[in-house]
């Protein structure tokens, strides 16, 4: 007899004389969908956040889930293309009824487009980009949560250096993607706070010539340049500046940009660079007294032991966002999509690798300030530039 049908046979059996069933048997699967961009332009980010999430859903499997129950991960690649980000975005909602979203395709414009769809089904939604519209405003994302640093955060860190620097007048160059922009529209609200002036320019993220941005930016005598893309851009940029002589200045790209791939390509011109980052690429160089350095210490150990290379703050970014998922869903009791809502705006204190999270009704993104580090490469690897 087929063993599907002895199965079915044997579960109606134990039914109909009342015995109990086990576990298993009892409990379905939580199922969380997750897109992110594994092919074309953005796949440079979405290949390590893919690993991250598959590690943290292995764990967790392995452990015996999440209060008894397995996680179904059911992943989709957008490709880099948010129109089949928004495709997959249905499908999880309509065909595999997922509990739960996490990851915006690794790019904040798709991520943005996402949680249309997603508010309107009323469903929690975790997004591991880095916009902070992604979050605000939050009347209009309710549903809607980010494992990653608000730019206003990362605006204040970068302003703490810049201060004590004497750094003054600065140009933001970002590209003209949503994570670009939402960069300077953040920056234009803390620069007045913090005394800081700013020129700004843009540029598109396939651009291979930004000489006209640089003249201009060369003309201003600015004492700083921030650079703001996920895109290989961003090395464009960099070779520019060294052969425009800007790479005398302090030269900074954004935490989007911190792969140790885009610096071998910068080669030469990446000497001088400095990158805002959460703590994790450089957790080596941490102080015994910070909290993150074990746990970074961890992760790192399980990511070289399962995919045989080391991981970056991008892997961790997601590895963060799926145990987030489920710290939610333990503590809501189980996948009721309000309680989960809730239970992930009630978190706070919750030590992940990318940092310290505090949510609230208020506040969707769990991050602060206090968790990123200014960094630089040097020797083949990132190192730390600025602690506090």
């Amino acid at each position: 007899m087929n063993p599907r049908l002895l199965a079915r046979a044997a579960l109606s059996t134990a039914l109909a004389f009342g015995f109990a069933l086990p576990p298993a048997a009892a409990q379905t699967p939580i199922k969380i969908g997750s897109i992110l961009s594994v092919t074309g332009p953005a796949a440079f980010l979405g290949e390590d956040m893919k690993a991250g999430m598959e590690l943290a859903v292995e764990e967790i499997n392995a452990k015996g889930g999440v209060a008894g129950r397995k996680i179904d991960w059911i992943f989709y690649d957008a490709e880099s293309q948010t129109q089949k980000g928004l495709t997959a975005t249905r499908r999880l909602l309509d065909q595999d009824k997922v509990d739960m979203i996490v990851g915006g395709g690794n790019m904040s414009g798709m991520a943005i487009a996402m949680l249309g769809l997603t508010e309107k089904a009323a469903i929690p939604f975790m997004s591991t980009e880095g916009a902070m519209d992604i979050v605000t405003p939050i009347a209009e994302r309710q549903w809607t949560f980010k494992s990653t640093a608000d730019d206003e955060q990362v605006m204040e860190r970068l302003a703490d250096y810049f201060v004590k620097k004497g750094i003054k007048k600065i140009a933001l160059l970002g590209d003209s993607s949503g994570f670009g922009q939402s960069a300077a529209g953040q920056l234009k609200k803390v620069a007045p706070r913090r005394g800081l002036e700013v020129m700004y320019e843009t540029f598109n993220p396939s651009d291979t010539d930004m000489t006209p941005q640089l003249g201009k930016i060369k003309e201003a005598n600015v004492q700083a340049i921030v650079c703001w893309t996920v895109t290989p851009a961003g090395v464009v940029f960099l070779k520019q500046a060294q052969q425009l002589g800007l790479d005398k200045l302090t030269l900074v790209h954004s935490y989007g940009f911190v792969d140790q791939r885009y610096m071998q390509l910068a080669g030469d011109a990446a000497k001088n660079l400095l990158l805002i980052s959460v703590k994790f690429p450089v957790g080596a160089d941490l102080p015994d007294t910070d909290p993150q350095k074990a746990r970074i210490a961890a992760l790192t150990r399980a990511f070289e032991a399962k995919f045989k290379r080391k991981p970056n703050q991008f892997a961790a970014q997601t590895y963060d966002a799926i145990y987030l998922a489920r710290a939610a869903i333990e503590k809501a009791g189980g996948t009721d999509r309000a309680k989960v809502r809730d239970a992930l705006a009630g978190i706070s204190s919750w030590p992940g690798v990318g940092g310290i999270f505090n949510f609230s009704k208020e506040r969707h993104s769990g991050l602060s300030k206090d968790d990123l580090v200014l960094v630089n490469y040097r020797d083949g690897a990132f190192r730390l530039a600025d602690y506090k």
